[in-house]
């Protein structure tokens, strides 16, 4: 039986795919993937989360790309529907950024942002 395939809830640039594998090499345990989710908070109203997970949880979605485990929070998934990590250094910083259809606005610090949860209708289409 061939299998579905099925869509990526979100994606990773080249940049993070080679950012997260550098950091998973190094790291002194055992990592099983990237776990990507959204918290309320800041005062945009949200904020994106990482860490590093060592086992993947029943209800998590599991993306791979660019050969990087990325675990999405069941909660989360309508909130980074078509989202885009990339990574990125400039002169004062680097770091992990998100581009998210579904962002409203940000907040002027950029530590935080509003996002409105992707459609039944728009989960439906990526499938």
């Amino acid at each position: 039986m061939a299998s579905k395939s099925r869509f990526k809830v979100m994606t990773l640039t080249d940049a993070a795919a080679a950012r997260v594998s550098e950091i998973i090499a190094n790291s002194e345990k055992p990592i099983a993937g990237l776990r990507v989710g959204v918290k309320n908070g800041g005062c945009a109203g949200m904020s994106y989360t990482m860490e590093f997970a060592e086992s993947v949880n029943p209800l998590d979605e599991v993306i791979e790309d660019k050969g990087v485990k990325v675990l999405i929070d069941p909660k989360a998934v309508l909130f980074l529907l078509g989202a885009r990590m990339d990574y990125r250094t400039d002169k004062l910083s680097s770091g992990f950024v998100f581009e998210n259809p579904n962002e409203t606005s940000a907040c002027g610090c950029g530590e935080s942002v509003a996002i409105t949860p992707a459609s039944p209708e728009a989960l439906a289409a990526q499938a």
